[in-house]
């Protein structure tokens, strides 16, 4: 086949490209000709229609030669040739020193660019707050701490993390969204390297939060980096800003404990997700009201101080504010959820009250409101044996079964489904599927199935209807599987839930993990369920500790084991169904019972985003009509535990051993 020879216009661009090729000395010939081919027909055109050209050909071309001399900036002169030549060369030595000297200009300002752009420039900052790494908690620590510096001038959040500057600045942009008058700086580097942890400031900075990374070895990563903390302000007596970190497993607890110093705490993520797991299981619905607490754009805890409640009991104190609820003290320095209504308020004491700010609660006397014949009498509660479902496996799920067969009723049943390759740690290693199993006591046991979770068969097959609460898990994240992987499965799960639940025309109390946030509205549940975004709970709990470290004793108390927790419970128990009372007289009826009532979830608004029915700190004077299925929120003791005096933190009583009970450590 005769092949086509290329055209003229092919072969003139082949010949152009290939002198390109030849380097400098090809590209400035080429400059030369073409602004010569431009200028000098032009400067002529202009030498020949001028009013003032001269008459003869030779003046004409030495009009045109100085002409294209000014326009060119080659001097112009005319004149015997050597003159003209030697005007050529200075003007060529003053283009190239302007040229040389703009080119150096260019050079540094593009190589500070640069500099800046790679985030490799120290922070002048005092009283920022530092945020080390990246996880799937970093946009809601940043987006909260945009939140609590929203009514601050001058607040900055300082952040570095092991990425590229510029996409953490688009991530930010994208997930947080304006960040108004606080300044969001981002710092680009490993933070384990002291040299660059330097470069935040940590030594002038309110507090310092560090991440868990999503690696599976993340956590020995945030003992190095507390460890550059002490190394990167060892001038400074090794003084540090008070320091928030998470750990994911509890063998790193002890070593990130001892790293972050007296002024440090330690979160244990794993363990309070898989608490708030568990009794979610029993109660769906409990992540609002954890997440209503710890948002800042909510109400949150405060420590307040009247002087005409001292000498006063509790009991009168849950009535006496209007606009907050009453939940504990401080007795000490140690607080103490939910006393006894006797309890007699002395002068040191400070009362937690939930409130929209510190400055809000104000005295009431909410008594008159209570309606006594209102209030319902106390219900025997019913024990039988409890059947669970837990749908899928990860590196929470020990944990998730242990936290939920501490307050199993004898004869409970815990029954878990997973897939062939799901019972496997992020090793690739058999897990303890079997091993979590065999912790069940005398009083509950685990039974192991096999099957796929999203297969409309496989839950076919259940008795679903047997069961008192499902949970699905999101699985830990595979090498090279999409991140989003795992929240896919988990809505395919509950969309085949969903379908069962209209099949068998029962409402089933699922609990689900899901890993990103934006994915929850995207998940096919029913009224009754509860979605858990495992990653954000930890991401608030951090930033809520940052920003108010005297609640971290408080979130200490609510997240233990066998502690004063918050609950949801009937609102049949406390006041009289199908009645209009006011929610001074839930609280009494609460403090009745021993507990402190501090909001309500309205079954009929459960479904309705973005509250789910849930309203915490009600008015006292609020009324409404109490329907079957309401519930209230309540501080109250865990199980079988009962009231006593406020337990103080020693060292010997510190939970940082691998027992799973630790939430929070910090050293003493």
């Amino acid at each position: 086949m005769e092949q086509r020879r290329p055209g003229v216009g092919a072969r003139a661009r082949y010949w152009f490209d290939t002198t390109l090729t030849r380097g400098t000395s090809a590209l400035v010939g080429w400059l030369v000709v073409v602004c010569l081919a431009l200028v000098v027909p032009a400067s002529a055109v202009l030498v020949w229609t001028g009013p003032h050209a001269p008459a003869a050909l030779p003046g004409k071309l030495a009009q045109v030669w100085r002409l294209t001399g000014e326009t060119l900036r080659l001097g112009g002169t005319t004149g015997p040739p050597l003159r003209v030549l030697l005007s050529v060369l200075l003007a060529l030595v003053a283009l190239v020193y302007v040229s040389t000297l703009v080119g150096l200009v260019t050079t540094g300002l593009t190589e500070r660019l640069i500099a800046l752009r790679r985030g490799r420039s120290t922070l002048l900052e005092h009283g920022h707050v530092v945020v080390l790494g990246w996880s799937e908690q970093v946009f809601t620590v940043v987006g909260e701490l945009v939140a609590a510096g929203a009514n601050q001038r001058g607040s900055v959040v300082a952040l570095l993390a092991d990425r590229d500057k510029t996409a953490m600045e688009e991530a930010l942009d994208s997930k947080v969204g304006p960040t108004g008058r606080t300044r969001l700086i981002c710092r680009s580097g490993p933070s384990t390297d002291p040299a660059v942890l330097a470069l935040t400031s940590p030594g002038t900075a309110d507090s310092v939060l560090v991440l868990p990374p999503d690696d599976s070895r993340g956590d020995a990563d945030v003992v190095k980096t507390l460890l550059a903390l002490r190394a990167t302000t060892s001038g400074n007596n090794g003084a540090i800003a008070p320091v928030v970190a998470a750990v994911r497993d509890s063998r790193y607890l002890l070593a990130a404990r001892l790293a972050a110093g007296e002024h440090g705490i330690v979160v244990e993520s794993d363990t309070v997700t898989a608490r708030l797991i568990a009794q979610a299981a029993r109660r769906p619905g409990l992540s609002l009201v954890h997440r209503e607490l710890l948002d800042f754009a909510g109400d949150e805890f405060y420590p307040t101080f009247h002087p005409s409640l001292v000498g006063r009991d509790f009991g009168d104190v849950l009535l006496a504010h209007g606009n907050a609820c009453a939940v504990g003290l401080i007795r000490d320095g140690v607080p103490w959820l939910n006393p006894p209504a006797r309890t007699v308020i002395e002068g040191d004491d400070r009362i937690i009250v939930i409130t929209a700010d510190d400055d809000t609660a104000e005295l009431a006397d909410c008594a008159p409101f209570v309606e006594e014949r209102l209030i319902a009498s106390p219900r025997p509660q019913e024990t039988r044996p409890e059947r669970l479902l837990m749908l899928g496996w990860n590196r929470r799920a020990p944990l998730i079964l242990r936290e939920w067969g501490r307050n199993a009723p004898p004869g409970s049943v815990a029954d878990v489904l997973t897939d062939k390759d799901e019972d496997k740690d992020e090793d690739g290693h058999e897990t303890t599927v079997r091993a979590a199993c065999d912790t069940g006591s005398a009083d509950w046991t685990c039974v192991h199935r096999r099957g796929d979770t999203t297969r409309p068969e496989t839950l076919y097959e259940l008795d679903i209807v047997s069961y008192d609460s499902v949970i699905v898990l999101s699985r830990d994240p595979r090498p090279g599987e999409a991140s989003e992987e795992s929240d896919n499965r988990t809505l395919v799960t509950l969309l085949v839930l969903r379908h069962l639940e209209q099949r068998i025309g029962r409402e089933l109390p699922v609990v689900a993990e899901l890993t990103d946030d934006s994915n929850r509205p995207l998940a096919p549940i029913g009224p009754g369920a509860d979605v858990i975004i495992s990653g954000k709970l930890i991401g608030l709990l951090m930033a809520q500790i940052s920003q108010n470290r005297h609640l971290a004793a408080v979130f200490d108390e609510l997240f233990s084991a066998g502690g004063t927790q918050i609950h949801l419970r009937s609102a049949a128990d406390y006041v009289l169904p199908d009645q209009e009372a006011s929610f001074a007289t839930v609280v009494a009826a609460a403090r009745d019972r021993g507990e402190c009532a501090l909001g309500y979830r309205s079954h009929a608004d459960a479904g309705r985003a973005p509250g789910y029915g849930l309203r915490v700190n009600p008015p006292k004077a609020h009324r409404r009509r109490w329907i079957t299925g309401d519930e209230v929120v309540v501080i109250a003791a865990s199980g079988h535990a009962s009231w006593g005096v406020p337990r103080r933190r020693t060292a010997g009583h510190e939970r940082h051993e691998s027992d799973g009970d630790g939430r929070f450590a910090r050293d003493t």
